[in-house]
């Protein structure tokens, strides 16, 4: 399995690529340096937080800080979003609305996933008899 193989991961791309074209089609000039540059990146670190904490999944606390941070991007990227809206920087209210739910969405669903690693995960720093290794032949 792969971090690409993560729905919050998977709806992570997708927003960041709709948030980077909208800041290039939607936006006026000036914005484009200021707060789109901001959108740009707060949406892009969405992603890539949800892939280093993936990276570093054997380790329980470093992959829950991780998504931790992918969530207070996702929080960011939609206030940026509506400072655009409400500054009518960014005037199109149909795609507002829709990126808006699409953030709201993604948000639950990384508050989901880190409720599951807390639950679920065990890490390699935790005492090593709660494991219990079992070998298959497709470990060789």
């Amino acid at each position: 399995m792969s971090y690409r193989d993560l729905e919050i991961w998977q709806l992570a791309k997708d927003m960041s690529i709709d948030i980077h074209r909208m800041t290039l089609q939607k936006l006026p000039k000036f914005e484009m340096y200021e707060t789109g540059s901001q959108i740009r990146r707060s949406s892009k670190s969405i992603r890539t937080n949800i892939v280093e904490g993936y990276g570093r999944r054997r380790y329980k606390q470093d992959f829950i800080r991780f998504l931790t941070y992918a969530q207070a991007s996702c929080d960011e990227t939609a206030d940026h979003l509506n400072l655009l809206f409400e500054t009518k920087s960014f005037d199109d209210t149909e795609l507002h609305k829709i990126l808006n739910v699409r953030l709201e969405k993604l948000g639950r669903k990384i508050t989901k996933f880190i409720q599951s690693v807390e639950k679920m995960h065990r890490s390699v720093r935790e005492e090593p008899s709660s494991y219990h290794v079992v070998e298959t032949e497709s470990d060789y």
